[in-house]
C-alpha cells in the first residue's frame, strides 16, 4: 500500500480540517498519482472534497469509527478492513487525515510526499519520515516554485 500526502517544512499537514497552503502543481501530482487507485480516506478529509463528493476515476474507501453511510463511499471501521479491501485493488493510496496516517502507515511501503517549503500554523502533522529510520528518501521526482513558495515531490520508501 501507498500514501500520498503534502507536507509543510515542520511536517504540518493542515488546521481545521483542510490544508492552508495547497499548490496546483501539487493537486495535479495527487490527480494523475492516484488516478484509477483505490483511496482511503477519513471523514473530516471527505468533508475538505469538492461537494464532499467521492473523487472521481478512483475508488473511494472511507475509514472512520462512527456508523454512518457516505454516498459514494464504502465505508470501513478499522485498518485491517481497510487493508483487506486494498489488497484487491492494483494500487491503493492513504490519503488522510492526520489520524488516518497515524492508523495506516504501518501498513504502507511507499510514501508521496510533496515538501511545501513553508511553515503554516497547522494543527495535524505528519510523521517525519526523515528521522524514521524505517524510511529513507529514494527520489526527488520534481521540484519546482509556485506563488514564491518552493516545493519538492519526495518518494520515500520503507527500509
Amino acid at each position: 500500500m501507498e500514501l500520498i500526502v503534502a507536507v509543510y517544512d515542520d511536517w504540518g499537514i493542515g488546521r481545521d480540517g483542510t490544508q492552508p497552503v495547497a499548490l496546483s502543481a501539487d493537486r495535479k501530482f495527487f490527480r494523475e498519482t492516484t488516478k484509477g487507485a483505490m483511496v482511503i480516506a477519513g471523514r473530516r478529509t471527505i468533508a475538505d472534497f469538492p461537494g464532499q463528493k467521492p473523487l472521481p476515476g478512483r475508488v473511494n474507501l472511507a475509514l472512520t469509527t462512527q456508523q454512518i453511510d457516505i454516498p459514494g463511499f464504502t465505508v470501513v471501521h478499522s485498518p485491517e478492513e481497510a487493508v483487506a479491501l486494498a489488497q484487491t485493488a492494483e494500487r491503493a493510496f492513504v490519503i488522510g487525515g492526520g489520524s488516518v496516517y497515524r492508523q495506516m502507515l504501518q501498513y504502507c511501503d511507499t510514501a508521496y510526499i510533496t515538501k511545501v517549503h513553508c511553515t503554516i500554523d497547522s494543527d495535524t502533522y505528519f510523521p517525519n519520515l526523515n528521522e524514521d529510520s524505517a524510511w529513507e528518501l529514494e527520489e526527488i521526482l520534481q521540484s519546482g516554485e509556485e506563488n514564491g513558495i518552493a516545493y519538492e515531490m519526495c518518494v520515500y520508501r520503507r527500509t
